[in-house]
């Protein structure tokens, strides 16, 4: 009995949080956010654990119960799936879409992307779900160009893979943001869609718990605020 009374005891202790070491704050964020998030993440006091993926997929994952204490998604709607689970919630950021070819590639207007593409596949997030590929969707379909590229699509999982099927050469072009054409310098822009082409581009970041009410904060910052803006991202105007 006595034996058992003391693992029981030490198993207490190991259990309980340790004086002087903060608790990791985990970070479900969109694809897109890679590079300029990891650098406001570095600036946070605490530990930062950050799941990068397709805003579509951590939202389900959120409403299935993953433990998440924040989520930055790229488009409102997937942020509104979760809208049970929010502590707080704000617009953080804006974006552009545009068309990616590889490096030193000339430009092209996107009325031309059909012909341009000849036997090769256009990139682009899904399509039906990751926020990248809605947009590019409707903006294409906007521009009367959809029809007739809709069967020429690679669709990948998330914006970075499609901007990866560019820049390692399996597809000529790529429908991306203007930030993700920034982060490699193996693609380069070589149209951007009017704004008007597509429903504005919107980041919403939330925080899904009380822990992660103060990075949820740090996001909105000065400093954070800056980054964003050297990575290429608009600032929300709330």
């Amino acid at each position: 009995m006595r034996i058992a009374l003391r693992l029981l005891a030490c198993l207490a202790v190991l259990a309980a949080p340790v004086p002087g070491i903060a608790r990791e704050i985990t970070v479900f964020a969109a694809a897109s956010l890679r590079g300029a998030l990891d650098e406001v993440a570095a600036g946070f006091p605490q530990p930062v654990v950050l799941s990068y993926a397709a805003s579509s997929a951590l939202a389900r994952q959120i409403a299935a119960g993953a433990p998440a204490d924040v989520f930055v998604s790229a488009n409102p709607d997937w942020m509104d799936r979760v809208a049970t689970n929010l502590v707080a919630r704000q617009d953080l950021l804006t974006n552009r879409l545009v068309i990616v070819g590889e490096a030193g590639a000339d430009p092209i207007e996107v009325t031309d992307l059909p012909g341009r593409l000849g036997n090769g596949r256009l990139a682009m997030a899904l399509v039906d779900a990751v926020p990248a590929g809605i947009y590019g969707r409707a903006a294409l379909a906007s521009l009367g160009v959809w029809d007739a590229v809709e069967d020429r699509v690679a669709q990948a999982d998330n914006v970075r893979a499609a901007l990866a099927l560019v820049a390692l050469g399996a597809t000529p072009f790529g429908v991306v943001y203007s930030t993700d054409a920034a982060a490699d310098l193996r693609v380069a822009v070589v149209a951007e869609f009017p704004a008007g082409a597509h429903p504005p581009i919107s980041y919403p970041a939330a925080a899904l718990t009380d822990a992660g009410l103060p990075f949820f904060e740090h996001l909105q910052d000065e400093a954070a605020a800056e980054i964003f803006a050297r990575h290429g991202f608009g600032l929300a105007r709330n």
